[in-house]
């Protein structure tokens, strides 16, 4: 059944990196709607050290993720076993918004791989990390990635992201700060 661990093992470290999805829960510190979205592309999550981790994140139609985490930085990412033996792993944080405009965001990024709608990397300090078991989990088979996400970006300039996002990120859909204006230009350089 579950345990709860004091940093990421090397079991752990490596069912992360297996799964072809995993989901990102945060909410507002007071009202407003909990949010999950599902992340893809395998080369979008990185373990920086035992109890720290981060993931690229892009361009997209939603900055719940970022407009909640700058309000309380509550943070829990969640992998699945859809294949194989069932398994839960959980990471409960707290998360911090690195842009291209912060410190450390050209070191971050080079633990990820090329995509060219980064909007910004999301760093989680674990404070809670546990499995439990999967048995109500179905089996699915992974196909491929979805290119969609990449291709749609990759055919915007810099002023058409710039608006983009000036448009659609931000604030949440409860009206919570997401991206500054300072932040709505793109990323200069692909990840």
């Amino acid at each position: 059944m579950g345990k709860v661990y004091e940093r990421l093992t090397d079991r752990l470290c490596e069912f992360i990196s297996a799964q072809p999805v995993y989901f990102i829960a945060t909410a507002p510190e007071h009202g407003g709607h909990v949010n999950v979205s599902p992340k893809g592309y395998a080369d979008t999550f990185a373990v920086i050290d035992d109890t720290t981790v981060a993931y690229l994140d892009l361009d997209g139609s939603g900055v719940e993720t970022i407009s909640h985490i700058r309000d309380n930085g509550r943070v829990t990412l969640m992998f699945v076993a859809f294949g194989g033996p069932p398994n839960i792993v959980r990471l409960y944080g707290t998360g911090r918004v690195v842009t291209s405009h912060d410190p450390g965001f050209d070191d971050l990024i080079t633990l990820f791989g090329p995509h060219p709608g980064v909007r910004s990397i999301i760093v989680v300090s674990c404070d809670r990390i546990s499995d439990s078991c999967g048995f109500g989990v179905p089996f699915m088979s992974f196909d491929r990635d979805r290119t969609l996400l990449d291709e749609w970006a990759g055919r915007k300039d810099v002023q058409q992201k710039r608006a983009y996002r000036a448009k659609n990120n931000r604030e949440s859909i409860d009206g919570l700060p997401a991206l500054r204006a300072d932040e709505t230009d793109p990323a200069t350089h692909h990840s």
